[in-house]
């Protein structure tokens, strides 16, 4: 990415706090995930779009016996700030890192368990991010992938958006890619993982002034195509 998307992201994580509440349903779709996993003894996990380190620190106190956890974000601004959040705990087995998740600076075959959370939306080459996920992870390794599916009325309220010549944004981030489920199962299959798992939550009409949100609906057979958040589990072979 360039250095001005790099400026504009720098600027919109220092207008906000280290993210400690991590309650999104993405973020309890990972926290999840990790306590099925049974011995995380010895292995290597790479979170790639930490934001401000609120997920990176979870996973470091639920993995203390591991190696080593890598948390990395394209904004020097979000790192520093999960950085100094982390020391402030006493937390060391973190390394925190600058890096672009379209060109991720570690060997082929590097992690045991690969997580991003709602980031391959945020970059120009959502399918070259996917094709790094891959890469990176060891033969046998866990990709935990999340990010928005737009097969919904939420997806026609951005296209109405761009026909009426207004911009679409998630809290004011400089890159906001039209994500689907299908786009997003395409990418992974195409970087040769396999699916083990996929699904959606958080079906609402996008109405002002307040979301009109459907709490009861199910999450399964087709209605699992349409929810506003997508969740990914995929394995290397």
């Amino acid at each position: 990415m360039t250095n001005k998307i790099k400026v504009e992201y720098d600027e919109w994580h220092d207008k906000l706090p280290v993210d400690l509440n991590i309650d999104t349903p993405w973020h309890n779709f990972v926290k999840s995930e990790i306590e099925k996993e049974h011995d995380l003894t010895s292995k290597r996990i790479l979170e790639i779009g930490c934001g401000r380190g609120g997920l990176a620190v979870f996973l470091s106190k639920v993995n203390q016996s591991s190696n080593e956890i890598v948390a990395c974000d394209f904004s020097s601004t979000a790192v520093e700030k999960g950085e100094a959040y982390s020391k402030s705990l006493g937390i060391n087995n973190i390394t925190w890192r600058c890096a672009d998740i379209q060109s991720i600076p570690f060997d082929d075959s590097f992690f045991d368990v690969v997580i991003s959370c709602e980031t391959v939306e945020h970059v120009p080459d959502p399918f070259k991010a996917v094709q790094e996920l891959g890469r990176v992870l060891k033969p046998g390794g866990k990709l935990i992938l999340t990010t928005p599916n737009y097969m919904n009325l939420v997806g026609l309220y951005r296209f109405y958006l761009r026909l009426t010549f207004r911009k679409w944004t998630e809290m004011g981030q400089p890159i906001n890619n039209f994500t689907s489920i299908f786009k997003t199962l395409r990418w992974i299959k195409k970087a040769g993982l396999k699916i083990k798992y996929f699904n959606s939550v958080d079906f609402f009409i996008p109405w002002k002034p307040k979301n009109i949100r459907f709490k009861r609906m199910s999450n399964s057979g087709m209605s699992k195509y349409f929810g506003l958040q997508s969740f990914f589990i995929a394995q290397k072979s």
